[in-house]
């Protein structure tokens, strides 16, 4: 094990952030004087306790080293755990990024060794989601279909995609345990669309020259507003840092900058409804025979040459019409005919996930509909609590604080933030999907691979099938651009099933974007 470990006087405290919270939020502190040469400070603990240190070192790491077993070979590996600053332009730390690094150990040549940088969402959230019940090396101590057991823990990964490619996780500033060093920087130079990617990319080309990884082929991987984050940086990193990747990966994507209006962003949901209503048997018996995939297609269809073009019409639409898109929304939505005309053909995502099973008394939840939730009282609109992110905080809290303090070794009393104080965060008008499809097009060897569940509401399956359209309008790129769908939510590998295949997809996707030796990035 090697640390190298300098303190600064430095006070952060972070307050309590919960999923989706959108008060304002920052680390206080003050001045970061030049930093001094220390013994680390879990060192001066009393043996088997934490440091009480509530400092963040900005640029320190520990080693350790493991291996895991993984489709029936044993891969030995190193752990990093470690920080990194962010500089401004004048070269003063300004904050740290925590990061979790993994090494195949038995690669001797690492030019030809894919390497995957790894990002979650919200924005807010930490990078611990695909982290621990993914791709990486461990897993949660979860049921089959990914709900909460106890007692909670951890155990190797043997699906995990490290036999082809070593993997860094990146928490953004104030998630994770990363956090704001200099109080005096503006937080509009990490919270923001724009800022977000200005300032990763950054932090990336900093960390690829450290670890000497510029021959590497890479990848991108973003799960939700991560894939936000991805498809920016990719454009970001070719042309800025003339960085050139091979590989970016959507994992439940975000709409990437592409607008909707009302009359699409109703449409469009429609798929999703048939897919939930499925799962929970709310539909007529012709639909419900049919397995989901051999269904989706019908719904899908009708979406696009009849239910799209009807919204279109609005008002001047025909009684008789409207009476006949409502009754096949109904039936393809799970729903009462009544409900539809009710609300002029358009179902929002809130009322579906109360209306639903409300005769039954259950919610079903919006990152993943397989969840159920009870309300206080049946009527309303909307349900009272996400069931499903409720589940997961559940699930990964406790894993991921007992995995990076004890078997990583990071002893600090900071508080890891699932979700940390990132607002007000800036929206800026910035349409992702076009640097990702600049990206590509400047870049023979760029392939774009979208991993989708059925059951998620948030960023819905079809809506990921119109961003691959509308991001490439012209056709050009479709044979670079691949998407997959998977029987469960916006965490798809929290199904143990899909788990399993979405891992092989993953794996499949790097080795065939990975040329071979020689082979020219031209058209």
């Amino acid at each position: 094990m090697k640390k190298s470990l300098f303190l600064i006087s430095l006070l952060i405290s972070s307050a309590a952030a919960i999923a989706q919270q959108r008060g304002p939020g920052g680390a206080p502190g003050g001045p970061v004087p030049a930093p001094t040469q220390a013994a680390p400070a879990a060192a001066n603990a009393p043996k088997g306790e934490v440091s009480k240190s509530r400092t963040l070192d900005p640029d320190m790491n520990v080693v350790t080293e493991s291996s895991v077993t993984i489709k029936g070979q044993r891969v030995p590996y190193k752990a990093v755990a470690g920080t990194q600053p962010v500089w401004d332009e004048n070269g003063k730390i300004i904050a740290s990024c925590f990061y979790t690094y993994y090494e195949r150990t038995d690669v001797k040549d690492k030019s030809k060794r894919p390497l995957v940088f790894s990002f979650n969402g919200g924005p807010g959230s930490a990078s611990v989601w695909m982290h621990i019940a993914y791709t990486g090396p461990k897993i949660l101590n979860i049921d089959d279909e990914g709900y909460p057991v106890q007692p909670y823990g951890y155990k190797d990964n043997p699906y995990s995609i490290l036999d082809v490619a070593d993997i860094i996780y990146i928490d953004p500033v104030n998630t994770g345990f990363s956090r704001i060093i200099d109080a005096s920087a503006p937080k509009s130079t990490f919270f923001g669309v724009n800022a977000d990617i200005k300032y990763l990319a950054e932090w990336l080309n900093t960390w690829v020259s450290r670890v000497n990884r510029w021959a590497s082929p890479k990848y991108l991987i973003g799960e939700s507003y991560g894939t936000t984050r991805v498809s920016g940086l990719a454009y970001e990193l070719q042309n800025n840092h003339w960085m050139y990747l091979n590989g970016v990966i959507l994992v439940s994507p975000t709409e990437l900058g592409i607008n909707r209006d009302q009359v699409n962003a109703a449409g469009l949901r429609l798929p999703y409804f048939a897919a939930t209503a499925w799962y929970h048997k709310a539909l007529d018996n012709s639909l419900q025979s049919k397995d989901l995939t051999a269904m989706l297609p019908e719904v899908e269809k009708f979406t696009v040459e009849e239910y799209l073009p009807a919204l279109v019409q609005g008002g001047s639409m025909s009684p008789e019409k409207r009476k006949a898109i409502a009754a096949k929304v109904a039936k393809y939505a799970g729903l009462k005919e009544e409900v539809v005309l009710q609300n002029n053909l358009q179902i929002s995502t809130n009322l579906f996930w109360k209306e639903l099973l409300r005769d039954k008394g259950y919610t079903v939840g919006r990152l993943d509909s397989r969840y159920l939730g009870i309300d206080q009282k049946d009527a309303g609109e909307r349900p009272d609590f996400n069931s499903e992110l409720t589940s997961w905080l559940h699930s990964f809290t406790p894993p991921i604080n007992m995995y990076l303090r004890d078997e990583l070794k990071f002893k600090t009393d900071l508080k890891y933030n699932m979700f940390g104080p990132v607002h007000p965060w800036t929206q800026d008008r910035t349409n992702v999907a076009e640097n990702l499809r600049a990206a590509m097009a400047m870049n023979p060897y760029l392939h774009v691979f979208t991993q989708a569940g059925y059951y998620d509401g948030a960023c819905d399956y079809f809506n990921s099938k119109y961003n691959m359209w509308q991001m490439d309008a012209a056709g050009k790129l479709q044979d670079r651009i691949h998407w997959k769908g998977y029987r469960s939510g916006h965490m798809m590998y929290l199904r143990k099933e899909d788990l399993i295949q979405a891992n092989d997809d993953l794996r499949d996707f790097i080795k065939k974007t990975t040329p071979k030796e020689g082979t020219p990035a031209k058209y």
